[in-house]
């Protein structure tokens, strides 16, 4: 798959300590092993001139304190807290000075942030969704991406899970409903 690096980002979803290192509170040993998939397909896509995005699932702590329904800590403990080690992006994945960081707040990273401008002003186009976890914010991410009329292209071998049908089912949705799933050796970069 041809990809133009000056309409295309790279969009690297939650690689975070909490989610990433065994050591974090939502540790999936799924997330864990895409990282040096993606630090390869980060280096790759850096090299054509494409851009890197990474997003970080951030909590301040007092986020869900008068929520009436949407409440992330009753579902999954408290994690990533604003400020934390775990909210950090994985050492492997070394975030440089040319590249964003789209700090959100939910599953969705177009929800309330700066993400749709920042991608609109920079004439991109095309997404290449990778990172964790595969049926949570990568989904919706994906997903919301599409609706926004960008072309979502989910990276398969990039895509941590805490579930191999996790994953399976996330990318067959999105396959089926809003974007295309490939392998990251079928993606080619200009210029690389």
């Amino acid at each position: 798959m041809h990809l133009e690096p000056a309409r295309t980002a790279l969009v690297v979803v939650d690689m975070q300590n909490g989610f990433c290192h065994p050591e974090g509170s939502l540790y999936a040993p799924g997330s864990e092993e895409v990282i040096e998939p993606i630090a390869t397909l980060v280096e790759r896509a850096s090299t054509s001139g494409a851009r890197i995005l990474y997003t970080r699932d951030v909590h301040p702590p007092e986020q869900f304190e008068d929520a009436h329904y949407y409440d992330e800590f009753e579902q999954w403990g408290e994690h990533v807290l604003e400020g934390s080690w775990e909210a950090e992006i994985v050492d492997e994945l070394p975030v440089e000075e040319a590249d964003h960081v789209v700090e959100k707040h939910t599953y969705d990273a177009f929800y309330d942030t700066e993400l749709e401008g920042w991608l609109d002003a920079r004439g991109i186009e095309d997404l290449v969704i990778c990172g964790t976890l595969a049926n949570v914010c990568v989904l919706h991410t994906g997903g919301s991406a599409g609706l926004r009329d960008f072309r979502p292209l989910m990276v398969e071998d990039c895509i941590g899970a805490i579930e191999d049908d996790h994953r399976e089912y996330a990318l067959d949705h999105a396959d089926w409903l809003f974007g295309e799933v490939v392998e990251s050796d079928a993606l080619e970069f200009d210029g690389e």
